[in-house]
Formats: structure tokens, C-alpha cells, sequence
């Protein structure tokens, strides 16, 4: 169906809309879309036509995901980097692609086939042959196995510890009632998570010299996707004639992009977004 839309498009009538840059978000692994909210009414404030589309399957509230959760059980990455890439090629402006986790490693592919106008890629899944990242000590990602449970879902002491772990337990609780969700144990297989053969998707190509901007972005306490597994992307750019750029973000976890410092990720991917060319407003 129609991505959704994020803050602002409701109230644009299509003759408004019509030079409007789309911004699409790819969420990751852990959250639902609403973890876009507050990017996409900060995009759409200034002036770009944002877009939060969920998961195949995936309910609207984070309340109605976590009740019918099994509706993502059998979510791979096959089946996720089809549904982007269909979503991103139906707009007559080709979007900009914000991805964080697996949504970093999405768009990244989609870039890397020519498929958007520029891409972020956050905190990002590894491509091609980077190592996967081990878990972090106690978190227990079990390989996929008959009879296993299809989701695997955090606790919100979970959450705290390994994915805003540089924020407060208070701040931390309020984050995973707002935005926490099961993640298909599927998907983690394909990432390679568990010592699991990874999905020929994770594969993006690093050489298109054609292709549009990309940004990738780390925190550099992130005990999920390491700053080091960032940098290890960058350097696969290093012979692509093509924009690529690092940002690395001291003391951030994986929740950077929902954590109360979200707003400066953002800022500072909208100043890179004007400074490479890409303009809210086509001309």
C-alpha cells in the first residue's frame, strides 16, 4: 500500500506537495515506525514531505504490535528490502532514505542500486563481508530452530542495557513503552546474528560511483552496531567516486535516533542534506 505519512502531509494540498523533496524512514530491529515521529515533523518543518512507512504487517500503535506481534514472525530481510525499495521507486521525486539498524543496511542497498536521491544510513546492519557485530555480553539471540519462538523481544531492562544504554533507567522505560517492539527472529538470522548464514541482501554495492550521497552515522557507545562496524562500512567506500560521509556522535547509544539528544542526529543530518545539494523544494 501507501507509505504513510509522517507530520505535515495531511494538512499540504497536492498542489503544495508536488516539488516537495519526499523523505522516506526505515526503521530497525526493536522499534516500531512511530520511533520516526519526531524526525519526520522536524523534516517536514522544513519543508520536506516525510513518510514513516511500518514493516509489512506491521499495526499502527506500538500497543496493537506488541498484542499481535506474530504478524512480523515471518518478516526476513528479503521480504523488508522489497517492500522499501517498491515504496521508494513509486514517487515521482526520488526521496531521500533515512534508515537506522537494518534500515541502515537497507538503504545503503537501495543507494547502491540507484534507488533514491541521497541516503543515511544510521547506526547500520553490516554489508557485504564486514564481520556481524557479537551480541553484547547477556543478550542471548537463540538460532533459529523448531518449535522456537519466531520473536524475539527485549525487556525493558533489556532495552536499557543494550540499547540506550547511555541514557537514564527513567528515560530508558519511557523510550521502550513508547517505541519498543518484538523483532522477528527471521530477520536476525538474516543479518547474521547468532552465528547464522547471512542473507545474499545484506550485500550493497560499494562501487556504484553513479549513485547519490550517503551519509553513515555512529555512536560511539553503541553496544549493538559499534562505531568500529560504521567505520568498517565507510572504509568499503574508499575507492567509490561517489559522496560518501562519516558522522560519528560521542557518547551515543543505538537509541540516538528516540534518545533526548535525537534532535542534534537530525539537525545534523538535515545541514548535511543542504550542503550536498539536496533541497526540500525542487526547483
Amino acid at each position: 500500500g501507501r507509505p504513510r505519512a509522517g507530520a505535515g502531509l495531511s494538512s499540504c494540498s497536492e498542489e503544495a506537495a508536488v516539488n516537495r523533496t519526499p523523505v522516506v524512514f526505515i526503521h530497525g530491529a526493536w522499534l516500531h515506525a512511530l520511533s520516526w515521529e519526531s524526525w519526520a515533523e522536524r523534516f517536514a518543518s522544513r519543508g520536506y514531505l516525510t513518510f514513516t512507512p511500518g514493516w509489512p504487517g506491521e499495526p499502527l500503535t506500538v500497543g496493537e504490535t506488541r498484542r499481535s506481534s506474530d504478524r512480523l514472525a515471518d518478516i526476513g530481510l528479503d521480504t523488508l528490502t522489497d517492500h522499501f525499495a517498491k515504496i521508494v521507486g513509486s514517487f515521482d521525486i526520488a526521496p531521500v532514505i533515512v534508515g537506522h539498524s537494518v534500515g541502515g543496511l537497507i538503504a545503503q542497498h537501495l543507494i547502491g542500486a540507484d534507488i533514491g536521491r541521497a541516503a543515511v544510513a544510521i547506526a547500520p546492519a553490516p554489508v557485504n563481508d564486514i564481520a556481524p557485530p557479537a551480541p553484547p555480553p547477556g543478550l542471548r539471540i537463540p538460532e533459529q530452530a523448531d518449535g522456537a519462538d519466531p520473536l524475539v523481544s527485549l525487556s525493558a531492562e533489556q532495552f536499557h542495557r543494550f540499547l540506550a544504554n547511555t541514557v537514564t533507567a527513567q528515560e530508558s522505560d519511557r523510550l521502550f513503552e513508547r517505541h519498543g517492539v518484538p523483532a522477528p527472529r527471521r530477520l536476525l538470522a538474516d543479518l547474521g546474528c547468532a552465528g547464522s548464514p547471512r542473507s545474499p541482501r545484506t550485500v550493497a554495492d560499494v562501487g556504484n560511483a553513479d549513485r547519490g550521497p550517503l551519509l553513515l552515522i555512529s555512536g560511539q557507545e553503541d553496544l549493538l552496531v559499534p562505531d568500529a562496524t560504521t567505520r568498517a562500512a565507510y572504509m568499503q567506500y574508499g575507492d567509490s567516486l561517489a559522496v560518501t560521509d562519516l558522522k560519528q556522535f560521542a557518547d551515543r547509544a543505538h537509541s540516538l535516533i528516540i534518545d533526548s539528544g535525537w534532535k542534534s542526529v537530525a539537525d545534523y543530518v538535515l545541514g548535511w542534506l543542504d550542503e550536498r545539494g539536496v533541497r526540500a523544494h525542487r526547483a
